[in-house]
């Protein structure tokens, strides 16, 4: 058993305790996968029969990577181990099983799509309308309660649940459900869902025919991750392993420190209660950290000893002391990208890393833009991970795509993917005809669409096409007199496009709109730039044409330089989690970015940021030798400036830890009721400026001293250029520096 002289020897007692229940609290990067994997092969090393052995994993590849690891230790026996994610191996026990509870042997499984279209099915056959009972809501609602172990009637029972659905607008789901439900049944079918609703009815329905043959079949159960679990996936744990004369041999591997999937129905408190459930467990703590540096360990130590209920434990290090914490304030969002790929190509010369040595992690997946287009203009490549690029999105193509179409009505591509899109009853073998018969004239779709009447179309279509076609005209008049924010915005509102993304009612649709406000966001900052870049020969254009010039040199620039090159990774923290990167840039550190505005509007506002801390401790913990906290003065929100307050996160480290070469604006952080502050150090405050007033051009020059509405007070160096073309170099205070403005764009209010 030489493999056991690889652990330390809290490792090893976890390893090689063998019998009645066991919990190992496994901090960041403290070897929780050799651990389990080590556990499983020394229970065979015992004499323990592999097929008795079941081990519940929440990934396929978590599962394959823990066979391939016992292979080599035990070799082909591994092969006869039960080993893989809750659905995947109770759908194996459902093919054979579930006759007893009305089900084929051969029921199909619904994917998503399919389990959506039985609900639209069902909702048009009750006469509701599918614009507010979007198939999409509705099935999340519905697998929200079946993870929470409520059917139907249970549903109809539960008046919170009914009051919240009436809230919504959509009062029948639990009509809708039950009928779902006997659907599902008479066609055979089971949805994702099912795999583990079915199995805890099975072993509820027969308790002493199909419970107990598993209860003997499986004398050890080891669960990973068990923080992730949800109330219907722990009740189904205890049915296997809690009866009278169990030796409750269960072995959880988990850290509550980083339970982060509340929103998907996770139950940090299948963790918390676990020794309250089994009175006779055993605790291991792994609190050695082998990835990260001690700088990093304990600031991620300070942050999570903030949360209320937890499972106590010291993470510590023997790595080195390594770098001080760095803290990047920039003054705007997009200065923030900047200096933030500025800092990832020092690091990178500097230690000679590589790019697939960084990460970049955001709160939300609309952030990726800046640090997607500051990547592009460097040529440095990167990969959005476990998401698309910003401007590969759908719903930000279907914006570009109705901006295209404004500038130019002959973009045939564009014009062929808005035209029913919001749905408006122009179908693909009316688009058929229409494209027939342009071509066949000669002329371009556009044009060919205000004559769609000659080729053979239903005066519905007709109708519509001509709806759209006013509605396009309308916003091709506007070009020359607004700017390129002022007509997107307009598209956006009128085209109801917003409105068709949030009635879904969903987190991914959440994201969505998310995006296409970054989307509207970064048109605004592009409007509202004065900072002469002397790449950018466009600077005093700010039409929608220009941007859309801008957009597509953006997208098209030539990062993808084959699969094996070396790229910077981008994600939000939530995809992060499992991973490890030598240096990790954890970007817009403000209050309502991280923690979230959902988390600090709550109903329990303290779990809610309870677990946005949890998820900060995540992000802190991917870094291995570097880790650099940055955040905006001030972003565009909702095509507005927004002035921010730094997140109250990084005021909870040590400045022992910090590199405080830029100081943190925590004093303007104000709690939210029913919060206790700790006394803070007294900095600077980015804020909005009340009687902010810009100033003629004319009184704009050298040595004024001057306001800036976003950069603050300066003193103008020098002005070039003539008329309306007037360049100022000003110095900034405020570790701002000196910027070149120009002054028909900037706001600039002087002062002296």
């Amino acid at each position: 058993m030489g493999y056991l002289d690889e652990l330390n020897n809290i490792q090893k007692s976890a390893v090689t305790h063998i019998n009645g229940p066991v919990m190992v609290i496994a901090g960041p990067g403290s070897g929780k996968t050799r651990v389990l994997t080590y556990r499983i092969a020394y229970l065979v090393e015992q004499g323990i029969p592999p097929w008795e052995i079941l081990t519940l994993t929440f990934t396929n590849k978590a599962a394959k990577e823990m066979k391939e690891r016992i292979t080599k230790v035990i070799g082909d026996k591994a092969n006869n181990i039960w080993a893989g994610t809750f659905h995947s191996i109770f759908a194996k026990i459902l093919r054979m099983e579930a006759t007893k509870i009305g089900y084929p042997s051969d029921f199909s499984i619904y994917d998503s799509q399919d389990a959506k279209s039985v609900i639209t099915e069902i909702v048009k056959t009750q006469g509701l309308d599918t614009k507010i009972y979007n198939s999409s809501a509705v099935y999340s609602r519905i697998s929200l309660a079946k993870n929470n172990l409520i059917d139907p009637q249970a549903y109809f029972e539960d008046g919170d649940r009914l009051l919240e659905d009436k809230q919504r607008k959509m009062p029948y789901i639990y009509k809708i459900y039950a009928l779902y439900v006997k659907k599902c049944k008479r066609a055979g079918a089971m949805d994702f869902d099912d795999l583990l609703y079915q199995i805890h009815e099975l072993f509820d329905k027969n308790p002493e025919g199909v419970l107990e043959k598993y209860q003997r079949k499986f004398k050890y159960i080891l669960v990973d991750e068990f923080q992730d679990t949800n109330q219907l996936q722990a009740s189904i744990i205890q049915k296997l392993v809690k009866f009278p004369g169990s030796p409750e041999n269960i072995c959880i591997v988990g850290d509550d420190a980083q339970s982060i999937y509340g929103f998907r129905g996770a139950s940090i408190q299948n963790i918390l209660d676990f020794e309250k459930d089994y009175p006779n467990l055993t605790v291991y703590k792994l609190e050695q950290n082998y990835r990260s540096t001690h700088f990093i360990v304990q600031a991620a130590n300070d942050v999570i000893a903030r949360n209320r209920r937890q499972l106590k434990k010291k993470i510590f290090t023997e790595k080195g002391e390594g770098h001080p914490i760095r803290i990047l304030r920039a003054m705007t969002d997009t200065e923030e990208a900047k200096r933030v790929v500025d800092m990832l190509v020092e690091q990178r010369l500097r230690h000679h890393y590589e790019n697939e040595d960084f990460a970049i992690l955001y709160r939300t997946n609309a952030q990726s833009r800046v640090f997607e287009e500051s990547l592009k203009n460097k040529r440095i490549p990167y990969k959005v991970y476990g998401g698309m690029s910003f401007y590969d999105r759908k719903e930000v193509k279907d914006v570009l795509a109705y901006l295209r179409v404004t500038v130019n009505p002959k973009d045939e591509e564009a014009l062929k993917r808005i035209i029913n899109y919001p749905t408006r009853g122009v179908g693909a073998t009316s688009m058929a005809k229409i494209s027939q018969g342009a071509e066949a004239e000669g002329i371009s779709l556009w044009e060919g669409i205000q004559k769609c009447y000659e080729y053979g179309i239903t005066k519905r279509t007709y109708n519509s096409i001509k709806e759209f076609i006013a509605m396009m005209k309308m916003f091709q008049e506007g070009l020359q007199a607004n700017s390129a924010y002022d007509v997107a915005s307009r598209v956006v509102k009128m085209v109801g496009i917003m409105k068709d993304l949030k009635k879904e009612k969903t987190v991914e649709a959440q994201n969505r709109v998310e995006n296409v406000t970054e989307l509207l966001d970064g048109i605004k900052s592009f409007v509202e730039d004065d900072e002469v870049d002397e790449l950018n020969t466009n600077i005093d254009d700010k039409s929608l044409r220009s941007y859309l010039q801008n957009v597509i040199l953006l997208t098209d620039m030539d990062t993808d330089e084959g699969e094996n090159v070396s790229r910077v990774k981008l994600m939000s923290v939530h995809s992060a989690k499992g991973l490890e990167f030598k240096s990790v840039f954890i970007v817009g550190m403000e209050e309502n970015l991280f923690p979230s505005m959902m988390a600090l509007r709550s109903k329990d506002a303290r779990s809610a940021i309870d677990e946005e801390r949890r998820l900060f401790y995540v992000a802190i913990t991917r870094a291995e030798q570097i880790l650099t906290l940055s955040y905006a003065s001030s972003r565009y929100r909702y095509g507005k400036m927004q002035y921010n307050n730094s997140s109250r996160f990084m005021e909870e480290i040590s400045p022992d830890y910090l590199d405080m070469s830029t100081p943190i604006n925590r004093a303007a952080v104000r709690p939210n009721k029913g919060f206790r502050r700790q006394p803070t150090r007294q900095v600077s405050k980015a804020q909005p400026l009340g009687n902010f007033k810009p100033s003629p051009i004319g009184q704009v020059v050298a040595g004024a001293k001057i306001l800036h509405e976003r950069f603050g007070n300066g003193k103008v160096i020098s002005v070039d250029g003539m008329g309306t073309n007037k360049v100022a170099t000003i110095l900034f205070e405020s570790g701002v520096g000196e910027k070149r403005l120009m002054l028909k764009f900037a706001k600039i209010q002087v002062t002296g």
